[in-house]
């Protein structure tokens, strides 16, 4: 079968046409094979979480604004609580259905746009994977330095269960840490989080579930599970990274023209 490639590229073009990552202060940033109906599913469980994690950062911090402020209004949390606990005709009287029609659109464009752009991308990592796109593993600046390096997953496990975005800010990707830490402390702080946990740790569990505001609190979950899996992912895919560049790097200035490449 023929198969029809594209022809090769000066190495500058190339790495400009369809980079595979960059490496900069705020991020490392970079494309790499996803399930897209994994990021459908965090578009649905959170709006902007799918953004976040393929590294689109102004949609994904423009849907969880909007997601926190339509599910606050129109009081979404407390009326899923009801729900699930079986007071269904408090959870009708309790959710302003004003604000709650208006996240019906918002939530349908996500899911379907998130899972757009999780193809997409797909199909760009596979066209820098065979092209070889090179990019440069250090960047220092002013303010940074940043590299790629080899991680350790099982770090990020640790670090977001701590606190959310901890994380993310071990595998350098600054904007998700701080936007992901920063909301966290807020939801934390509006909800009595640490003064629950400090009086269930007294045995005090009446006092803890009358301070604790579940409008607020039932965010932590999705927060929780989104930083303990986005950050492993990119921990285990810039390890991933990591040894593709250095594959290249070692090729391209010490690999003898003469060596007969497997097909």
């Amino acid at each position: 079968m023929f198969k029809m490639t594209e022809k090769k590229q000066h190495e500058s073009i190339r790495t400009q046409r369809r980079p595979k990552g960059i490496v900069n202060p705020i991020s490392i940033n970079f494309i790499h094979l996803r399930t897209p109906w994994v990021i459908a599913w965090w578009s649905a469980s959170y709006l902007g979480y799918a953004y976040m994690s393929l590294g689109s950062y102004t949609k994904g911090f423009i849907l969880i604004f909007l997601e926190a402020f339509i599910n606050v209004n129109s009081k979404l949390n407390l009326g899923i609580l009801y729900s699930f606990t079986g007071q269904f005709e408090l959870a009708k009287q309790v959710v302003d259905t004003n604000w709650l029609l208006l996240y019906v659109p918002i939530y349908i464009f996500s899911i379907w746009e998130g899972y757009g752009l999780a193809v997409d991308l797909n199909k760009y990592s596979i066209l820098a994977d065979r092209e070889t796109s090179t990019m440069i593993p250090f960047k220092i600046s002013t303010w940074e330095i940043a590299f790629l390096d080899k991680r350790k997953p099982c770090m990020t496990l640790a670090l977001s269960l701590l606190a959310p975005g901890l994380g993310h800010l071990y595998t350098h990707r600054i904007p998700t840490s701080f936007y992901t830490l920063a909301w966290w402390t807020f939801i934390a702080h509006k909800g009595n989080l640490l003064p629950c946990i400090y009086l269930t740790m007294l045995g005090d569990f009446a006092g803890a579930s009358t301070i604790a505001d579940p409008l607020w609190l039932m965010f932590l979950p999705s927060i929780y599970v989104f930083s303990i899996y986005d950050s492993y992912v990119n921990a285990v895919e810039y390890n991933k990274l990591f040894e593709q560049e250095q594959k290249r790097f070692l090729t391209d200035n010490y690999q003898s023209a003469n060596f007969p490449v497997p097909e």
